[in-house]
């Protein structure tokens, strides 16, 4: 009865496949062995795929046994363990096993003898947290895949979860010849084994749990059937005919499931996932008894071997101490390979350590593995490819390999090739096969990496070319303005001649000033050097580098603040000096106030360029920081022209005695000004035609969705560009707004208002990225705070606060006080929004490309999900959506009211602005809301064509964001007939 309740499953088979001597039964004879202590342990970091361990003790160190020695270092990596008690000898670079024959970082351990265990805490309750706290606790405890490439655990059982598991595959195949870790493994410890399977099962929850043995290991397969009968156990027990390699991932699973893994993916794509018995074994260690990965069992076999067998060894234990152990005979001894036959590796020195993965040392003796035979030239049998596992043409990848033709043998799956061995070892003319594939491997890995470093190179060239010719034309610039500034001082000078004035006063301080001006520049340029070595220390994660920097980049942005507030008190006690010894004369003044219009001109071209380079790479925080250092010197140059013109003031009232002539000049350069302001408009919308027309051309050629939002965009760059066009044809038009305008004063000041408030929101988003960046350094909150960012965030944020009032206030202000052009501040606004939606396009086009570029390079959907450029894409998503609202949205048309209206006039329409204000603000909400909506609606249609396996849970997020749709859109259709009514009863 007993044993029809015990599950079998069904056993397929799979292309090609050897059959070389097992010679298994050498290590058998003996029980399992348990090696004493070495004099010392060496522990290598990297025992696992990916980033090495970070060493969390140093040289003299009392450790326990079981206690952390190093931590992971990112994502795919482990932790590391002390074996025993003792202390730490070194930290320094010893051989290890690896085919390369190189040294590595080790830690190495000199035992005490005493074997005494940290505090082991054991994860009891196992079943009631959440499994992403057993996978953590799994990473802590250095659990890793056991049976290959040492993949660490929690992040394989992390890419399980993307799609449902149909089977989980425990690998107990061991096919390798020689190996019998796996059979003895099974022998000494079936229960835990069987638990251990229980826990992975609770946390990858498959729909069947296969065990797949061959049926050379009767001991094993009698032991495990009778266990799991007495359990009345679910999990399905495979036995497998012998052949090499059926222990390889995907044959195992071709075996037992008859799916085949598609070229370029992984099992966990097709729902399966695999693990090794001895992981298992680790896993039940780790949970129930609280141990972590400190020991593994080994086989030591081979002719050169007096006592074959296999033993429970610790990490570190040096491969000759194990050699003296199994008492080898050096006469013998011929060739030292960690592995088995086929697919194991000839070590140099018998003084590498055991790790994680070395399931096997054997000791062959001259006969037992010769020496090959020397290569000749292929006789095109095709035995190769009939042996081949993975269903390639080994004789075509040969002829590929040879004549270096790597996208041909990309082409031909080179990458499928599991490196097994079978086709060297049927070769008839002793081709090294694998061998071959190997380096044409590494060779296309080499160049594929090569052409990424050339792909950087090629952009910081081009960063580099186009900051040089930013800086030549800089300097011709500054050369022409200096040009310009000698021939207006000296036509100044010769109307000045009559009156005999001498300026000497205003001479020093313009010097004092001028050596200010050197000494920030040379101190901006000292700041920009140090953030761009800052920023490379923490791309290499150069810990100390990144304190230090941050120091220096601190104490340099105090001294240049400092520098920045000489300027400042210099150029507001220059016209005070000025006045106190003699009376100022108009011509040194307006040399002054030239310069600084001259200088807010230079400003103003090139913060324009950065912002427009901004829009094409919105995420290079290196031109933000340069846009706000320029804002800083804009606002700076503003206040000194704004000084100076005060200042001027009252001179020339004083010192003019035709001011109707005066008035008359100024309005002639305002008018020229503004003639200039018109033509540089005009130039700017009929290239932004251009652009728009050449978009649209290309939208219509792919068939773009966005083809009616880009006409609609060349419709009004068309309408803005004829504006312009019609007032540069009437210039005394411009003339009369100029004449009648003595709103300038006001837009300067709103003008001035907002470079304030950019300012002091670029220094709220500084801090808070500063302070973010000291916490992802691992900085606790008594040190954030010791630093001066909290400080200066708060300050921040009050000043911002302060402005932001001063704004709403200035707002409140009726018209007549204040009549602003309404026409320029919607220009600016249009403008503004179109730079807006313009950054947030690139921000998406951007998050969409590197996603892209990630899939291109295998990453899975974890891994792409673990980076920040989904989230990104979310976020660029809805901010492109809620500035196409806005834009969407009609603006209502300022209403300046008469001069002449009373004051109770003036507060009866605030009365009558407040409630409408309200409804086009809800009108403007609710537009918002509904294209939100409808942008989720679009995404979750995407994601259902994508993931149809999730089509209900999809689904009901479907409904329920159109049942929120259809309450906006009701909404919103009774706020515009509100607004409706509105007007026509006013």
């Amino acid at each position: 009865m007993s044993a029809v309740n015990m599950q079998t499953a069904n056993v397929f088979s799979f292309h090609g496949g050897i059959h070389p001597p097992e010679n298994k039964a050498q290590s058998l004879q003996l029980p399992l062995g348990r090696p004493s202590l070495p004099s010392e342990l060496i522990l290598p970091l990297g025992q696992h795929i990916g980033q090495s361990s970070r060493p969390l003790v140093k040289v003299g160190d009392k450790v326990l046994k079981g206690e952390t020695i190093a931590i992971n270092n990112g994502f795919l990596s482990s932790f590391l363990h002390a074996p025993t008690s003792g202390t730490i000898a070194a930290i320094e670079e010893r051989l290890i096993a690896h085919p390369s024959g190189l040294s590595d970082l080790c830690i190495i351990l000199t035992p005490d003898g005493n074997e005494t265990w940290t505090t082991l805490e054991p994860l009891i309750n196992w079943q009631d947290i959440s499994k992403t706290d057993v996978l953590a606790y799994l990473s802590e405890m250095g659990i890793i895949g056991m049976g290959g490439a040492g993949f660490p655990t929690q992040v394989k059982l992390q890419g399980a979860h993307k799609n449902p598991l149909t089977h989980f595959i425990i690998n107990a195949a061991e096919c390798e010849p020689y190996i019998t870790a796996d059979d003895m493994l099974i022998r000494e410890k079936t229960l835990e084994l069987v638990l251990g399977i229980e826990i992975l099962q609770h946390l990858v929850e498959a729909d069947n749990v296969v065990i797949g043995i061959e049926d050379n290991k009767p001991t094993a397969i009698a032991a495990l059937k009778s266990l799991l009968i007495k359990r009345n156990s679910k999990i399905q027990l495979a036995v497998v005919p012998t052949k090499y390699p059926s222990g390889g991932e995907k044959q195992l699973i071709q075996l037992l499931t008859g799916k085949e893994v598609p070229s370029g993916q992984y099992p966990a794509d097709i729902g399966i996932l695999c693990q090794n018995v001895g992981t298992c074994v680790a896993v039940h260690d780790a949970i129930t008894l609280g141990k972590p990965l400190i020991s593994r069992f080994t086989t030591l076999t081979g002719d050169a071997l007096k006592n074959p067998q296999n033993v429970e060894v610790l990490l570190g234990t040096p491969v000759a101490h194990l050699l003296d152990y199994a008492d080898s005979e050096k006469k013998k001894l011929s060739r030292l390979i960690m592995g088995g036959p086929m697919m194991g590796y000839t070590l140099d020195s018998a003084a590498v350590p055991i790790v994680k993965t070395s399931n096997c040392i054997l000791a062959a003796s001259k006969k037992e593995l010769p020496a090959p035979a020397p290569e000749q030239a292929c006789i095109r049998c095709g035995m190769c490819e009939q042996a081949c596992p993975a269903s390639l043409l080994p004789q075509q990848l040969l002829w590929f390999s040879k004549s270096q033709e790597f996208e041909k043998a990309e082409h031909h799956n080179l990458f499928d090739c599991i490196e097994c061995g079978a086709c060297s070892y049927v070769c008839p003319s002793s081709i090294p096969l694998v061998q071959y594939y190997r380096h044409s491997k590494s060779s296309i890995r080499e160049a594929r990496e090569a052409n990424v470093k050339s792909d950087l190179a090629k952009q910081r060239f081009e960063a580099r070319k186009a900051r040089q010719d930013a800086e030549a034309a800089e300097k011709e610039a500054k050369r022409l303005a200096r040009q310009k500034a000698t021939s207006s001082k000296a036509t100044d000078a010769k109307k000045a001649a009559p009156a005999k004035v001498a300026p000497t006063a205003a001479a020093p301080i313009s010097d004092e000033s001028k050596k200010l001006k050197v000494d920030i520049a040379i101190g901006k340029s000292k700041l920009k050097k140090l953030q761009k070595l800052l920023l490379e220390a923490q791309e290499n994660e150069h810990i100390e580098e990144i304190n230090n920097l941050q120091l220096q980049v601190t104490d340099q942005e105090k001294a240049l603040a400092a520098l920045e507030e000489q300027l400042a008190k210099t150029a507001t006690e220059a016209p005070v000096a000025a006045t106190a010894t003699t009376k100022p004369s108009p011509a040194p003044v307006s040399d002054e106030l030239k310069k600084a219009k001259v200088d807010v001109a230079l400003i103003s071209v090139k913060l324009k360029k950065l912002q427009k380079q901004l829009a094409d790479t919105p995420d290079d925080q290196e031109l933000k920081d340069k846009i706000t250092a320029f804002e800083v010197d804009l606002k700076a140059a503003q206040d000194t022209v704004s000084k100076l013109s005060e200042s001027a003031q009252p001179s020339t009232n004083a010192a003019t005695p035709e001011p109707k002539a005066a008035i008359s000049d100024e309005l002639k350069a305002a008018i020229s000004d503004e003639l200039k302001k018109l033509k540089i408009d005009a130039a700017i919308a009929k290239a932004a035609v251009k652009k728009v027309e050449k978009a649209l051309k290309k939208a219509e050629e792919i068939q773009a969705p966005e083809i009616e939002s880009i006409r609609q965009q060349l419709q009004e760059a068309q309408q803005r560009a004829d504006e312009l066009e019609k007032a540069l044809a009437n210039p005394q038009d411009a003339s009369q707004k100029t004449e009648a305008a003595p709103n300038s004063v006001y837009a300067d000041a709103a003008k001035k208002r907002k470079i304030d408030l950019a300012i002091a929101k670029a220094g709220v988003k500084k801090a808070e990225k500063n302070i973010q960046l000291l916490k992802e350094q691992g900085k606790d909150e008594s040190e954030i705070e010791a630093s001066e960012w909290p400080k200066k965030l708060t300050e921040a944020q009050e000043k911002l606060a302060t402005l932001e009032k001063e704004q709403a206030t200035e707002q409140t202000v009726p018209a007549a006080a204040a009549p602003v052009s309404a026409a320029n501040v919607d220009a600016d606004a249009a403008k503004k929004r179109k730079i807006d939606l313009a950054i947030a396009k690139a921000g998406v086009k951007k998050a969409e490309k590197n996603i892209q570029l990630l899939k291109e390079q295998g990453k899975d959907e974890s891994e792409i999900e673990a980076s920040e450029w989904p989230k990104k894409l979310i976020e660029a998503q809805e901010k492109l959506t809620a500035l196409e609202a806005e834009e969407s949205t009609p603006a209502a048309a300022p209403v300046s009211a008469p001069v002449g209206k009373t004051t109770d006039a003036v507060t009866k329409s605030e009365a009558k602005a407040e409630p409408e204000m309200d409804l086009a603000n809800q009108i403007k909400k609710e537009k918002i809301a509904v294209a939100l909506a409808k942008a989720q609606i679009n995404k979750l249609n995407k994601r259902l064509e994508s993931t149809p396996e999730e089509a209900d849970s999809i689904k009901q997020e479907i409904a329920s964001t159109e049942q929120r749709l259809h309450s906006a859109e009701a909404l919103l259709e009774k706020l515009i007939h509100s607004q409706t009514n509105m007007q026509e009863n006013r």
